[in-house]
C-alpha cells in the first residue's frame, strides 16, 4: 500500500514563504502524475498544482500561477510545493496527491493515493 505524508507546513506572515514536502512510501509513484490540493475550513478541497511524472509537465489553479511552484525528485520519492508571496486566502489544509496515469489532472477522481495533510495558516 502507498503511503504518501506531508510535512512542511505551519504559520507563516502574508508575503513570506513555506516549502511544502510530500514523501511517498514505494518508488511506484515515479510513474505517476503527482498533485498538490488544499481545503479551507467550509470549503470544498481544490486543486492548487499538478506535475506529470517526469516533472516535464506543470498545471497551476489561477489563484496561485506565479507564486506556487511544483516539483518532484523521483530519486528521493518526493514531491514539492514552494508557496511564495503568500496570502491568507492561501490558508488551509494542504494535500499531495498520486494519480493512476502519468500525467495530472485538475480533477480529486483522478488520484488514488492521499496522504493525511499538513496546516498552512497565512496571518494578516
Amino acid at each position: 500500500q502507498v503511503q504518501l505524508a506531508e510535512s512542511g507546513g505551519g504559520l507563516v506572515q502574508a508575503g513570506g514563504s513555506l516549502r511544502l514536502s510530500c514523501a511517498s512510501s514505494r518508488r511506484i509513484l515515479s510513474n505517476n502524475g503527482m498533485a498538490w490540493f488544499r481545503q479551507a475550513p467550509g470549503k470544498e478541497r481544490e486543486f492548487v498544482g499538478g506535475i506529470n511524472w517526469n516533472g516535464s509537465s506543470k498545471n497551476y489553479a489561477d489563484s496561485v500561477k506565479g507564486r506556487f511552484t511544483i516539483s518532484r525528485d523521483n530519486a528521493k520519492n518526493t514531491l514539492y510545493l514552494q508557496m511564495n508571496s503568500l496570502k491568507p486566502e492561501d490558508t488551509a489544509v494542504y494535500y499531495c496527491a498520486g494519480s493512476r496515469g502519468a500525467y495530472a489532472s485538475a480533477a480529486m477522481s483522478a488520484y488514488n493515493y492521499w496522504g493525511q495533510g499538513t496546516q498552512v495558516t497565512v496571518s494578516p
